[in-house]
């Protein structure tokens, strides 16, 4: 039987049966069916009983061009039609990894002009990990091997990349938190800020790095690594003094400053990345998501001179995986870079629909009982769900507020996510301003209904 003849019920069936998702309680299936996704165009996907919604996540973060562009469904017919697979191991390269490697060193922030592919953020930041200590040992510092992260980072959900991040719940589970590995306190000033102004308090949650380095002793810290601003914690968007200072502080213990760009990257914050926007300039970038719209899965390193310098002269590099620089995700990724130049997607973010779409949530929510907050940055916002505004004070975590504002949401024709107390949005950066009316309405309604359910109506 092809997939096309199945019914909901059998799909969603043989789903449970024998489908693991990730990040999921398998319990959660003896009660609610999976939504079976088959289609999508745009900023729209279908699903199994075809009903229309609007994505307001671009998948994961990821499609940034938007669903079924032609562009990039011909250049992987095309590269598979020529090349299908070749490694990169052996001294080869092919040209669609080639021009890959030249282009993003055009679109990437000056400096950053060396490249390592590989198939997912998690692999990148893995490869962060190899890279960093290799370039301190090969300078006679094996020592300068600690990496300092933030609480609610995240990085991966590879064993290295989820001790890179600071989710707890994921450092539970196998005890998967390494050693080598430290976090300092997240920037959110609505939350832990306190009575500070935001300055004030970007400056402090910045310096938690210079005292865990003291602490810690300079010689024997590698790396800093975070987000420009922290998706999956719930879309941190940092005081304006946080940024500079942080990286003033990694050049006077000469820590290398690694800036994440999996989810930032490739226009969603208005500019081609994220540390563009906070004017930081990483020594190293690992990148993924936005570099092929989420149609094949590729990832990258990108990497300042003063690294390639110690590694060409450190020997044997041996890392890499068997899809590092797969000659279709780069031919996708090359037709995806091509696309957001040439209908100037960044500076539609930046100046049209990036603005648009942070005035038009804050007029339809930011006065709602149950929000705190607006946040973000371009095309990514968070939405802090709380209990009483005044006080800032949040549910409780038993309530699962904002798993009810998203299945709310859901059903009204709308994907956004839940993340901790927060709703999350990040549409991808082909949206019209009629879109992002019809998501500021359906989140402004699904917490009206939120409201009356929780008895705040």
């Amino acid at each position: 039987m092809s997939g096309m003849e199945r019914t909901t019920d059998e799909w969603q069936r043989i789903d449970v049966e024998h489908h693991l998702h990730p990040f999921t309680d398998p319990r959660y299936f003896d009660k609610k069916a999976p939504l079976i996704v088959t289609r999508a165009d745009g900023m729209h996907v279908w699903d199994s009983s075809g009903r229309q919604i609007l994505d307001g996540m671009a998948g994961l973060w990821c499609v940034n061009v938007g669903y079924g562009r032609k562009e990039l469904i011909e250049a992987a017919n095309r590269q598979m039609s020529t090349l299908a697979y070749y490694n990169v191991f052996f001294q080869s390269a092919t040209p669609p990894q080639i021009e890959l490697s030249r282009l993003l060193a055009e679109v990437t922030p000056e400096g950053l002009d060396h490249i390592f592919f590989a198939n997912s953020g998690s692999e990148a930041n893995d490869t962060i990990i190899r890279m960093v200590r290799h370039f301190w040992e090969v300078q006679g510092q094996p020592d300068k091997h600690v990496f300092i992260g933030r609480k609610l980072g995240y990085h991966g959900s590879t064993v290295a990349a989820t001790s890179l991040g600071g989710m707890q719940n994921m450092h539970a589970m196998g005890r998967s938190l390494l050693p080598g590995f430290e976090h300092i306190m997240h920037p959110h000033w609505y939350l832990e800020g306190g009575d500070m102004d935001p300055d004030e308090f970007g400056l402090k949650a910045a310096r938690a790095l210079e005292d865990k380095i003291l602490e810690l002793g300079a010689d024997n810290v590698a790396a800093f690594i975070g987000e420009p601003i922290q998706g999956a914690g719930g879309v941190i968007d940092a005081p304006r003094t946080y940024w500079p200072e942080i990286e003033r502080i990694c050049r006077k213990y000469d820590v290398l400053l690694v800036v994440d760009e999996v989810i930032c990257g490739f226009g969603r914050t208005g500019e081609w990345f994220g540390c563009q926007t906070y004017g930081v300039m990483p020594d190293l970038m690992p990148m993924a998501k936005g570099l092929s719209s989420g149609y094949l899965p590729i990832a990258a390193v990108a990497y300042n001179e003063r690294v390639h310098k110690v590694l060409k002269d450190g020997g044997l590099f041996s890392h890499g995986y068997t899809y590092s620089g797969h000659p279709v995700a780069c031919a996708v990724a090359i037709a995806n870079i091509d696309l957001i130049r040439r209908d100037k997607l960044v500076e539609r973010v930046r100046d049209d629909v990036g603005p648009y779409f942070h005035d038009r949530l804050k007029a339809a929510v930011g006065d709602h009982p149950l929000v705190g907050e607006v946040r973000g940055k371009g095309l990514l916002a968070g939405v802090q769900l709380v209990k009483d505004r005044d006080s800032r004070t949040l549910f409780d975590t038993a309530d699962n507020v904002a798993m009810r504002v998203r299945d709310l949401c859901l059903e009204r024709g709308l994907i956004m996510r839940a993340v901790g107390q927060s709703m999350v949005a990040s549409p991808a950066l082909i949206v019209k301003r009629a879109q992002i009316d019809e998501m500021a309405d359906i989140l402004a309604d699904s917490l009206n209904a939120a409201a009356r359910e929780f008895g705040m109506a």
